[in-house]
């Protein structure tokens, strides 16, 4: 299995999509250009509603992804467990499937011997250290987020540097939605490493516009930026793909 790029949308957000294309159908989109997905709802003293959690869980069950609704407080080891858990979980995938080629259609990790299966775990784990990661955030950044961008922009932090002891190259990528003139703006480009991120983060919109999906939409559009798309080829198995180096 060659090196790859492990690919991520971080959704960051406190409420319900209201305007533009359906989410959970744009996720489902990223997922089938080898994007996973995942959402953080983010709550003070509140909570997301019913609503607000469906979606969350849509979008990440779409995106191939994980979710999950944290206080404030909890988010910086939040944003970083999820990160890592989708690497996981996304290379258990292409691995699974990679098992399946040479073992048969209905073989999982899981079916291995415990010594077998100890040792694949132990390439995951290699693998989720070398493997090179791009995550592109999605920052909710409409006026009932304002409270809570202090801690966005911490948690980014650390995230950045809590990924900087891996083997594998990182490169990050910030937007938020709403835009000052656009549904979403670029915050910040492509970048190793968020040391920079007290000082870009604009100034935060008012009302109640909240457009996920067209948020989600721009994101895939941005990874497929970065190069001419014939460049570029898949390894895919079932649902799980990574992009070859």
């Amino acid at each position: 299995m060659k090196k790859g790029t492990l690919k991520q949308i971080l959704l960051i957000t406190d409420g319900c999509s209201n305007s533009g294309e359906d989410p959970v159908a744009m996720a489902a989109l990223a997922k089938e250009q080898g994007i996973t997905v995942n959402v953080i709802g983010v709550m003070l003293n509140d909570s997301v509603g019913d609503q607000g959690k469906q979606e969350i869980e849509g979008i990440a069950m779409s995106g191939n992804g994980i979710s999950q609704i944290v206080y404030a407080k909890q988010l910086s080891q939040t944003v970083q467990m999820v990160t890592r858990k989708a690497m996981t979980q996304t290379l258990q995938g292409v691995v699974n499937s990679e098992l399946k080629q040479i073992l048969g259609s209905r073989s999982t990790i899981e079916d291995l011997p415990p010594e077998k299966r100890g040792e694949v775990m132990e390439v995951v784990d290699e693998l989720g250290e070398t493997v090179d990661l791009e995550v592109l955030i999605l920052v909710d950044i409409s006026g009932s987020m304002k409270d809570k961008i202090p801690t966005v922009k911490e948690a980014l932090f650390d995230l950045s540097i809590s990924l900087n002891s891996r083997i594998g190259q990182n490169r990050f990528s910030i937007f938020g939605f709403p835009g000052r003139r656009d549904e979403v703006d670029k915050i910040l480009d492509w970048t190793p490493k968020l040391d920079s991120i007290s000082s870009v983060f604009p100034k935060l919109t008012s009302g109640g516009i909240t457009p996920t999906g067209p948020a989600i939409r721009e994101a895939i559009q941005h990874f497929s930026r970065k190069k001419p798309r014939s460049l570029r080829s898949w390894i895919s198995r079932d649902d799980e793909y990574i992009e070859e180096a």
